[in-house]
């Protein structure tokens, strides 16, 4: 086999993308076909780190609405977040991997706080890290806790594993003929208001130059298949 095309990569994947066609809770028949393809990116070499969304049980401004301070709201999510780390954690173990669990909110009980060095070391040695609770502050997204932590581990690209296969020129759901990009630029994504990230994640990304590689979970080989250098999805760089 091929060497792999990036040896340390951030990967983010929503909360809905783990609860599989239920759209809610947790799907571990999902779960484990991610974590297998994981276990075969560490016996790689790669080093990975994982960034979980939480909107398969909590999405704070959305579920919270007007009915909730978005702040409290948005905390809750970070705790949704943080069930899901463990989850993942807890396959991967399964499976023989060695995980480590880092929650930007202390919660030393079921896992690390958040260090960055610890992180890096963690990595360095083989070890998968997951990180909960997003960046521990409300009003930011876990797509820019994705893009805070890969600029932190200095990884090479954030695979942004969602369920959309790629970046359209408009919502593939709504618009038949919509346009679907091979690569495109972070500017091109905020002047469009594409819906890769958020504005703060896709800024952030461009600040720190980190690319973006959009692809869908669907079929988890495409963690692989990215790592790899194979041309899938979207790519959002420069």
């Amino acid at each position: 086999m091929e060497n792999p095309k990036y040896k340390r990569v951030l990967l983010k994947i929503s909360g809905e993308a783990l609860a599989g066609e239920a759209s809610r809770g947790l799907d571990f028949n999902v779960i484990g076909e991610v974590c297998d393809v994981v276990k075969r990116c560490v016996q790689l070499g790669v080093q990975v780190g994982i960034v979980v969304g939480g909107g398969n049980f909590w999405r704070g401004l959305k579920d919270g609405g007007d009915r909730m301070v978005r702040v409290r709201a948005d905390h809750m999510g970070m705790l949704a977040t943080a069930i899901n780390a463990l989850a993942v954690a807890d396959v991967l173990e399964q499976k023989g991997v060695e995980v480590r669990v880092q929650t930007a909110i202390e919660m030393r009980s079921v896992a690390e706080p958040y260090i960055r060095s610890k992180a890096i070391r963690h990595l360095e040695k083989g070890r998968v890290v997951i990180f909960g609770c997003g960046t521990g502050n409300p009003f930011f997204s876990t797509d820019t806790a994705a893009v805070l932590r890969a600029a932190e581990i200095d990884a090479d690209v954030i695979l942004l594993a969602k369920n959309i296969d790629g970046v359209y020129s408009a919502d593939p759901r709504k618009v038949p003929d919509a346009v679907k990009y091979e690569s495109i630029t972070y500017s091109d994504v905020l002047a469009q208001r594409l819906q890769v990230m958020d504005s703060t994640a896709t800024s952030l990304s461009m600040d720190n130059k980190i690319p973006v590689l959009l692809f869908a979970l669907k079929d988890p080989e495409n963690i692989l298949r990215a790592i790899m250098g194979e041309k899938i999805g979207t790519i959002v760089q420069g």
